[in-house]
């Protein structure tokens, strides 16, 4: 009955041994460095202002592009490389979508396009990090940092239920910065409307390589 149980237990030592290096390696490959592009259906693009003390207002970019090397082993290897159409600003308010575009505000017609093109990237917590880079719009360049959040890696929770999703790998950040829109030539009415605008990025993302 001994010799039984201590089989038993060298057994089950055994199995938990194999199970726990199965799920190192699991994990390991969940972590690998990959290039990531926009899933742009669950994408959103958003920036936040105040308008003349009254009220606080909203707008998103509906057109962009990008890149994205996540390496979670060795963050500071990450980059990120995104494109916007200007033009694709979107208030819901067709006349001031048009006076956004105007030379008054983003000029779209002389810089269709805004980009972030990231310099450095860094650590700040367990499911944290700053993304630094440049921001360029109507045509002035200047640096801004992101605050971003890590949400999820690894394959789509719905790849058991949808064939689209089967055996794919996503990644899933939200990112948060503030700008002064003045620094970009952006500022007409400020302060009267604020100066300051808040951008909020939520995305996920597929792996592509």
């Amino acid at each position: 009955m001994r010799k039984t149980r201590t089989t038993a237990w060298r057994n089950l030592a055994l199995a938990s041994g194999l199970l726990a290096v199965a799920a190192l390696g699991s994990g390991t490959a969940a972590q690998a460095a990959g290039t990531y592009s926009f899933d742009k259906g669950h994408t959103k693009i958003l920036f936040f202002w105040n308008h003349l003390g009254m009220s606080n207002q909203s707008a998103r970019f509906d057109d962009f592009d990008g890149t994205v090397v996540f390496d979670p082993e060795k963050l500071e290897n990450s980059k990120v490389d995104v494109t916007i159409k200007t033009a694709s600003v979107d208030t819901d308010v067709p006349a001031f979508d048009d006076h956004l575009k105007s030379a008054d505000f983003f000029n779209a017609e002389k810089h269709p396009e805004i980009t972030f093109v990231s310099t450095a990237v860094r650590k700040t917590g367990q499911e944290t990090g700053q993304v630094v880079g440049d921001l360029t719009i109507n045509g002035v360049t200047k640096p801004v940092t992101l605050d971003v959040t890590f949400n999820f890696m690894g394959e789509h929770p719905l790849s058991a239920f949808n064939e689209n999703y089967k055996g794919a790998q996503y990644a899933a950040f939200s990112a948060r910065t503030r700008v002064l829109r003045s620094d970009f030539n952006v500022g007409r009415y400020a302060p009267l409307t604020s100066d300051t605008v808040d951008i909020m990025i939520e995305t996920e993302l597929r792996k592509v390589e």
